[in-house]
């Protein structure tokens, strides 16, 4: 596929642009006469992705208040939209002109701040592209979590037929990295969710979690991490602490049952350390039908 195998020069801006985090740059957009590489576009023409990768925008408030006292500082880029024109043809909507590849963020503080017009840089791609693209601009975020990374990075390799050093290169991180945060996706959700919840998104930390021997284990060190915030070292000190001491056998479970007239109790034990109503009632039916059936094979007394 062409868009996997392409350069990485080829994504975002063009090598020959060397962008200016500061207004002076957008304001050359609007005093440029000849063709350059962005434009300020009205945001009543630009509307949001319907698939693009990032699922939350997360909070707002301080960028827009950055817009409000110093503009959108980085173009969004954008295309046109491939159903504006169908839409027009079919039942004379007014879709809007253009779609946001990356930069949603911007583009919502931007009307939240009430700029009518907002710096962009229009890209000629078609949909698989343009999500390409857009996949590889979301990894450049800085609040990404190990597991989010780690998806985005699979989307690449198994939509686009990325490579993991493809992938390295495109978002500029090493080989091993994208393969150590691919490895994080084997991490069970249940130790995942916990992980979550205790608030452990350390990478390297998640690694080390992932050696221990069940997932129980796992979630043990994982609550080891948060309350007394072992590093990494400590962490592979207990993980082999945990693997040298001798394996605890989870103790069988047993169901206890006495009589109301105290006449008789029954006691009965399973293999496993925990077993569910279904499994007990199971149990005790196939020990009736056992009894039933030795009583029906006996000889008659007498």
């Amino acid at each position: 596929m062409s868009s996997a195998t392409a350069s990485p020069s080829k994504r975002g801006l063009p090598n020959r642009v060397k962008m200016r985090h500061d207004r002076h740059f957008v304001e050359e957009l609007a005093a440029r006469s000849e063709p350059s590489v962005g434009r300020l576009i009205s945001v009543a023409s630009i509307e949001p992705d319907p698939h693009q990768p990032r699922e939350a925008m997360g909070e707002l408030d301080e960028l827009v208040q950055s817009v409000r006292s110093k503009g959108v500082l980085e173009p969004i880029l954008i295309r046109r939209n491939p159903e504006a024109s169908e839409a027009a043809q079919t039942d004379g909507a007014g879709a809007a002109t253009y779609r946001i590849i990356s930069g949603e963020r911007r583009f919502r503080a931007a009307m939240e701040a009430g700029l009518l017009e907002i710096p962009a840089i229009e890209m000629d791609v078609g949909d698989q592209e343009a999500r390409e693209i857009a996949l590889v601009e979301n990894l450049q975020r800085k609040d990404l979590t190990p597991f989010e990374e780690a998806e985005a990075y699979r989307a690449l390799a198994e939509l686009y037929s990325y490579t993991h050093e493809q992938i390295a290169s495109a978002v500029g991180k090493s080989r091993v990295g994208v393969t150590e945060s691919l490895t994080l996706l084997k991490i069970p959700p249940r130790v995942r969710d916990a992980g979550h919840a205790l608030g452990v998104q350390s990478k390297s930390l998640l690694l080390e979690v992932m050696k221990a021997a069940d997932e129980d284990e796992m979630i043990r060190l994982l609550e080891k991490v948060s309350s007394l915030g072992l590093n990494r070292s400590d962490l592979r000190r207990e993980v082999k602490r945990s693997a040298a001491a001798p394996s605890r056998r989870k103790k069988a479970y047993t169901f206890r049952f006495k009589s109301p007239d105290k006449k008789y109790s029954l006691s009965l034990s399973f293999r496993q350390s925990t077993v569910d109503q279904d499994d007990l009632i199971s149990a005790l039916e196939q020990t009736l039908d056992e009894l039933r059936r030795l009583r029906d094979e006996e000889p008659p007394l007498g």
